[in-house]
C-alpha cells in the first residue's frame, strides 16, 4: 500500500474587488448622499404619519435667499391651483402629491449648486402634448405672466 498524502487543507480568501481601469469610481457626490438621507427620513415621518405640509415648510425654511422666497409662492401658487394636492416632502424638496403619486416638485438651485431653480412635473402628471412636451421648467424670476403659466400647468397635472 502506497502512503497517503494529507494536503492542508484552507479557507478559501474573501474576494478582493479589483478594477480593470486605473480610475476609481467617483460614486455620489454630497449633495446627492444628502438627498438619499433625506428621502429615508422623509419614508420614516410616513411611516410615522407626519404632517407632510409641515415638514414641506420645514424644507422651505432651511433654504437660502433667493430660493426660499420662490420656494414660498410657488407653494402658495400649487396650494391656489390645485387643493386636492396633498404637500410632503420628496427627497428633501417640496412636493405634491396626488393619490400617494408626486405630481410636481420644486427644486431649488441651492440644494445641488445650479444657476436656476427648477418645477418639475413626474410622469403622473397630466401633461401629455403630443408625443413630446416639457416637464420640467427653470425659474429664474416669477412675475404675473409665469404665475399664470405654472398655475395653469398644475392645474392640467391634476385633471
Amino acid at each position: 500500500m502506497a502512503p497517503t498524502k494529507t494536503a492542508a487543507r484552507t479557507k478559501p480568501s474573501s474576494a478582493t474587488r479589483t478594477s480593470t481601469n486605473a480610475k476609481a469610481s467617483q460614486g455620489f457626490s454630497a449633495e446627492e448622499k444628502a438627498a438619499a438621507r433625506a428621502r429615508v427620513q422623509e419614508l420614516k415621518a410616513e411611516a410615522a404619519r407626519a404632517d407632510g405640509e409641515l415638514e414641506l415648510l420645514a424644507a422651505i425654511a432651511r433654504m437660502q435667499e433667493p430660493d426660499r422666497a420662490m420656494a414660498r409662492k410657488i407653494h402658495a401658487l400649487i396650494k391656489a391651483a390645485a387643493p386636492v394636492l396633498a404637500p410632503k416632502t420628496w427627497y428633501g424638496m417640496p412636493a405634491y402629491t396626488k393619490d400617494g403619486d408626486v405630481i410636481c416638485f420644486f427644486q431649488n438651485a441651492g440644494k445641488f449648486k445650479v444657476r436656476y431653480q427648477t418645477l418639475g412635473f413626474s410622469d403622473k402628471a397630466k401633461l401629455d402634448d403630443g408625443g413630446m412636451w416639457p416637464n420640467s421648467y427653470a425659474l429664474t424670476k416669477l412675475t404675473a405672466i409665469e404665475e399664470a403659466k405654472i398655475t395653469a400647468l398644475v392645474k392640467k397635472a391634476v385633471r
